[in-house]
């Protein structure tokens, strides 16, 4: 009788504690729900303000790039490639095969999305000021109230191409991308593999007794993506080192050349140094193992990040980085 006793109390703590659990973590997320909420109505007012500026200038950024000459772009791209190229190995690469695959569709797709973007902002702002009293809501009755203006201002159908044509250019990439740098990846996930034995046999315990019952189904989770970064992070240093020299070579050939021919089209001599013909002087390889040595280096120096302040201007860049990685790892491991 004392044993069967013991059991039911064990059994009644169990479930008692299991539905205190579900108790806190339902109130913890309401919790968070009512912050989210706090920030929506302030967030939005933010996007509505800052896009235009991003949008207007991102259109003012492109038409200035069609204008440059064929030299002086051929010249920042060199350069991009000869001191970044190590930083966003997969963005560059990216590029590359989208370029092949549908970059104009995307730039396309991208325009439209903005022209449908700054137009509902526009018509936001005008119903702000037909009616006064929408700034008088509160933060939920405000956020449904813009959530069914977008819905009924915008156009389905081009927000639904446009969306498509990206994605489809995106799936293209991306398996490009998988092809390209398959022994990264698979050195990735050979790292991942090889840490999560000791991981899950040293770490799991003590990250389970260090964080609350309710949360503990966490763990498994949380230590596997662990696992899987630390994997990534390793072996894309490697690959981004490798990367970084070819790239330096590449980009300093590149912006030797096509600089050379933007002072030649000038009428630019530096004291003879450019000849009409270019088969005439070594300047250009000069100067392209200059820039290819000091372009390395310069990655090198900044541990293949980029330093204070271009790692916050670059920071979008970051982004893209990042994400096609896990695209490429979740595509490959998918496979």
């Amino acid at each position: 009788m004392t044993s069967e006793t013991t059991e039911k109390e064990k059994e009644t703590n169990k479930t008692s504690s299991k539905g205190d659990g579900e108790k806190l973590i339902v109130t913890k997320t309401l919790e968070f729900a009512d912050k989210l909420q706090k920030l929506s109505k302030p967030v939005f007012e933010f996007l509505c303000v800052l896009a235009p500026f991003v949008i207007e200038y991102g259109q003012k950024i492109r038409v200035l790039w069609n204008r440059l000459d064929d030299s002086i772009v051929k010249s920042i791209i060199g350069f991009a490639f000869c001191f970044f190229g190590g930083f966003y190995p997969t963005l560059f690469s990216g590029v590359q095969a989208a370029e092949q695959g549908g970059r104009a569709i995307v730039v396309e797709s991208i325009s439209e999305l903005a022209t449908e973007a700054t137009r509902i902002i526009e018509e936001s702002k005008k119903d702000n000021k037909d009616n006064p009293d929408v700034k008088k809501l509160s933060n939920k009755e405000y956020m449904k109230r813009k959530t069914l203006f977008v819905l009924q201002k915008m156009n389905p159908e081009k927000i639904n191409s446009a969306l498509r044509n990206i994605y489809t250019v995106w799936l293209a990439v991306i398996s490009v991308l998988v092809v390209q740098f398959a022994r990264t990846i698979q050195m990735a996930n050979s790292i991942a593999d090889f840490l999560s034995r000791p991981v899950d046999r040293f770490i799991a315990p003590i990250v389970k007794a260090a964080i609350p019952n309710e949360y503990r189904q966490w763990t498994p989770v949380i230590l596997s993506w662990t696992c899987k970064t630390i994997g990534m992070s390793l072996a894309w240093t490697l690959t981004s080192i490798q990367i970084a020299f070819a790239s330096s070579m590449q980009g300093g050939l590149m912006l030797s050349r096509s600089g050379y021919e933007a002072l030649r089209k000038r009428n630019i001599r530096l004291g003879g140094l450019i000849p009409d013909n270019i088969n005439d002087t070594n300047f250009d390889e000069y100067a392209a193992y200059t820039f290819a040595a000091i372009g390395f280096l310069f990655q090198m120096k900044c541990g293949l990040n980029p330093p204070f302040p271009l790692n916050i201007i670059l920071f979008p860049f970051k982004i893209g980085e990042w994400s096609l990685r896990y695209g490429m790892m979740k595509a490959s491991s998918g496979a």
